[in-house]
């Protein structure tokens, strides 16, 4: 089962966070799954940017980038290269580590 290390975000996880889940699941699900509440705006329909994510190791080992996904990660705030939605992509058996990045263009937060 593959690790995910998060860092530090003011908000979701002070402290930073190590959460296990098995291969297949979308990050989202395996941050929401474990107490960190990431901010999924579209209920992981990718149809937003919220559940925007940067992954800092690890990456290559997630699935491609699918067309739909690409043109809604040109809106999100923070964007990098290693950036995906949390909902689009899917744990292999690799260890990642994240950033959630401290802002979305979300302007009013929705209680999941």
């Amino acid at each position: 089962m593959p690790v995910i290390k998060i860092l530090p975000h003011p908000e979701y996880c002070p402290a930073g966070a190590e959460i296990s889940a098995p291969a297949g699941t979308s990050i989202c699900e395996a941050l929401l799954e474990n107490h960190i509440p990431i901010e999924h705006a579209c209920d992981m329909s990718c149809a937003c940017t919220t559940c925007h994510v940067i992954v800092r190791q690890g990456l290559d080992s997630l699935g491609a980038v699918e067309e739909e996904e690409e043109d809604l990660l040109d809106r999100a705030w923070g964007l990098e290269p290693q950036s995906r939605l949390s909902c689009q992509a899917i744990l292999a058996q690799q260890d990642l580590l994240l950033e959630i990045p401290r802002y979305t263009i979300n302007h009013a937060k929705e209680q999941h």
